[in-house]
């Protein structure tokens, strides 16, 4: 940079002079005191010979070439003495040059490190040419527009801990000159930049650049305030925190910001910003009001604002500010919603501050005050400084609430999917605002939707209670055998009648596990093995060293937290469990793709295998788009999943534990129906008569049989389609083809009727079976007998 003005937009030219500083001198030379009186004359010799230092200069090389005059002028500003003491610096205003600093300024800089870039903290770059421009209404033109803000340094320590450091100006030494290309401002140039902060077209035009010429210097006063910020930024924190219902909260808050904007006429609103419904709605607390809804508890967002304010508030998230109420009443002819619902109230000048957090609108801030132009966009910036505050309260106020409702909706319902969620947060919300007017006479709203589509399907593991028997039986049969054993090896002498009873007993039980197992085995068993086993063979364990060895072997092989034998049931439950958990986890990353389609209710529950329920329609979506395609789509889209977890089951088959069959089911409604919470379960359910008979049909089906047969409608290797209508059978026909040419399906479909079930009947069904691959990388397509041959050999 070889001139200070070199590649800066500014309403001004930049010099630096001494100017005004050494006409201080000048009066200092004419005192009574003989020190003072030299001290000046000598600084005044020291400048005569070089008239530049007075006239000014922009050339960056003229502060070297002058260095030693610079220094003797600036000698009693920056005293020898405190140096090492007070953090200042000399420089020009928005600007990053610094020509001159106190020795402590000049450490704390080097300790930063060789890549710190010192940079004021708070003054937005895009802001510096408007901000001149509001010095010179102030210099030039007499226009106080309370624009003093605090501006910081952040500067990291020593330690890499950022300090912060307030900047206090010295602007006596400064001149600010019209030159002859600037316009001259009127009243009406300044009233209407009032209202156009960041209309930096505007500010050009009536401040062209280089329109003015500073001459001079500011010395800047630095304190460290780290103590004093971080106090500060805790105390944010706590703004408002449980406090809505004290009854001096908001005058203190009134108090608050009637001294940040030096304005005693000064009201403070709030409104919270409702993204789902896109309204404005009113903050329940004690004397918290909102002058954009002023009687309404809530309004629609584009029936509030006029189209510009709705854009800037709601789209680029920036304040808006009428200076002049009643001006912009007459010039809108009371068409704006917003203006018209000011002047309604009496209010002549208006800021609202958008509450956003990470580019998301949270609310709203309405400072409106009965007096025009003491609220404007220019002074509007000032609450710049204060809103990461207000943010944060409100942050924390909205999950505080949200967590409330969360909390009603846990107590009141149970977890929800996120495509009814929205019914339970409306629900929730009135609940919360009903308690308040109620007590404890307020309910929570039923929760319903109509006319919705229903889906279900299931891919269930097959035989599976046979498989668990199974695996019992050999438990307690291992552990049987083990017991006898030791009872076998007990030494004649120590024999006695009630071993032989005992031994009896565990015979009989060897014989009914295999001959003739109950239900209510299993528990008979194992508790005979905790009442009377265990502890004998833990007596026996103290008095017979023979059989020492024997039980704790027999220990050994006992579950901890069981009591008994658990390890066929174990490869059992874990086979179960790891089904359950790739099927369901297939399930879930797919459901995330068809939500993109066309978002929809679904559930899953894990039993032995995995079911889903779905419902579709408009009233879930909250959306005037539903059509009956996105229906048909998402039946296809179930029929391919569940081809899908078909084939992932069985080429991971060798990673589970145990060898078990799985089938698949959907299950076809043709009419829409009802769908309610029920509180007491926990759950959605059907509702009405005429739908329960899908919940019926649904409970039943799976054991259905073949009209005429025993077989059961559900097969292994084959996927199993319920329907009772003839066009469900002409649509799903289709969407078998459409998979048989995508080699998922095999040809051999069968129509089938189903044996009436208890209160259903007329059901029928489409079975066809799945082509499987054996891994990944096979091109090869088999049916289930195939794959299972081609497995083992």
């Amino acid at each position: 940079m070889k001139d200070l003005n070199d590649n800066i937009e500014s309403p001004f030219t930049i010099k630096v002079s001494f100017n005004k500083l050494l006409e201080y001198y000048e009066n200092l030379e004419k005192s009574d005191d003989e020190f003072i009186s030299a001290k000046a004359r000598r600084v005044l010799i020291k400048q005569r010979p070089h008239p530049i230092l007075r006239s000014g200069f922009s050339d960056v090389s003229f502060f070297s070439k002058y260095e030693k005059e610079i220094k003797l002028i600036l000698q009693d500003s920056f005293s020898e003495i405190l140096t090492k003491n007070e953090i200042k610096t000399a420089s020009v205003p928005f600007h990053d040059l610094i020509f001159n600093s106190s020795e402590r300024f000049k450490n704390i800089i080097k300790t930063a490190g060789k890549d710190f870039n010192l940079q004021i903290k708070n003054m937005i770059e895009d802001d510096t040419y408007i901000m001149a421009c509001t010095v010179i209404l102030n210099f030039c033109y007499g226009y106080d527009l309370n624009f003093k803000r605090p501006f910081f340094y952040e500067i990291p320590d020593v330690n890499g801990i950022m300090r912060y450091y307030k900047i206090l100006y010295n602007a006596d030494f400064c001149e600010l000159i019209p030159n002859k290309n600037a316009p001259k401002i009127t009243k009406e140039d300044y009233e209407l930049l009032l209202d156009n902060f960041d209309n930096l077209k505007l500010w050009k035009e009536k401040f062209p650049p280089n329109s003015y010429t500073f001459k001079g210097f500011v010395i800047s006063n630095m304190f460290d305030v780290t103590d004093d910020q971080s106090i500060s930024n805790i105390k944010s924190t706590l703004i408002s925190e449980g406090k809505r219902k004290d009854k001096n909260f908001m005058d203190n808050f009134h108090e608050i910001f009637r001294s940040l904007l030096n304005i005693k006429e000064l009201k403070v609103g709030f409104s919270i910003y409702n993204k789902e419904d896109n309204t404005f709605e009113r903050v329940y607390g004690e004397g918290i009001t909102s002058f954009l809804l002023n009687d309404n508890e809530h309004f629609d967002c584009e029936k509030a604002l006029c189209h510009s304010s709705y854009k800037r508030l709601l789209t680029h998230h920036k304040s808006y500010s009428i200076s002049d109420v009643d001006k912009m009443y007459k010039k809108s002819e009371g068409k704006a919603p917003q203006i018209k619902t000011f002047k309604e109230q009496g209010i002549k000048s208006v800021i609202l501050a958008p509450i956003a957090d990470n580019n998301e609108l949270m609310g709203v801030l309405e400072l409106v005050s009965d007096k025009p132009k003491l609220l404007n966009s220019i002074n509007a910036n000032k609450l710049v400084d204060v809103m990461p505050y207000i943010v944060a309260s409100v942050k924390r106020s909205k999950n505080e609430e949200e967590n409330l409702i969360e909390a009603i909706i846990q107590q009141e319902c149970t977890s929800i999917h996120p495509s009814v969620a929205w019914k339970f947060r409306k629900a929730a919300k009135k609940f919360l605002i009903d308690k308040q007017h109620l007590g404890s006479n307020a309910s929570f709203s039923r929760i319903s939707f109509k006319k919705v589509y229903p889906l279900f399907g299931q891919i269930d593991v097959k035989g599976s209670s046979e498989a668990r028997n199974h695996a019992t039986q050999k438990d307690l049969a291992m552990q049987l055998s083990l017991a006898e054993k030791i009872f076998d090896k007990l030494p004649k002498k120590d024999q006695l009648p009630i071993y032989e009873q005992i031994k009896y007993q565990i015979g009989s039980y060897s014989k009914e596990i295999k001959v003739d197992f109950k239900v209510d085995s299993e528990h008979q068993i194992s508790s005979f093995f905790k009442t009377e086993i265990e502890p004998l063979f833990k007596f026996l364990q103290k008095k017979n060293k023979s059989v020492n060895e024997d039980i704790e072997d027999y220990f050994s092989k006992i579950d901890d937290d069981l009591g008994v034998i658990y390890y066929y049931r174990k490869n059992y439950d874990d086979t179960i469990a790891l089904i359950n958990k790739r099927m369901s986890g297939l399930l879930d990353k797919k459901q995330i793709e068809a939500q993109q389609m066309y978002p929809h209710f679904f559930e899953r529950f894990k039993t032995d295998g995995v079911e889903h329920n779905m419902y579709i329609g408009e009233s879930i979506t909250k959306e005037e788009s539903f059509n009956i395609i996105y229906l048909y789509n998402l039946r296809l889209w179930q029929l391919q999943v569940m081809c899908e977890m078909e084939r992932e089951f069985y080429n991971k088959q060798n990673e589970y534990p145990l060898s078990l069959d799985v089938a698949s089911m959907i299950l076809v409604f043709n009419q829409p129906l009802s769908i309610r919470f029920r509180m007491d379960e926990k759950q959605f359910d059907v509702d009405g008569t005429y739908n329960a008979r899908y919940e019926v049909v649904k409970k039943r089906v799976d054991k259905a049989v073949i009209k005429g047969t025993d077989e059961r409608i559900t097969q292994k290797g084959k996927i199993t389609i319920i329907y009772s209508q003839k066009e469900d059978e002409t649509e799903y026909l289709r969407y078998v083809s459409f998979l048989q040419s995508k080699l998922m399906l095999d040809d051999d479909i069968e129509l089938l009727e189903l044996q009436d079930l208890q209160g259903v009947t007329g059901l029928k069904a489409i079975r066809v079976s799945l082509l499987y691959n054996k891994d990944a990388n096979d091109k090869k397509f088999y049916t289930y007998n195939d794959l299972i041959k081609e497995i083992k050999s």
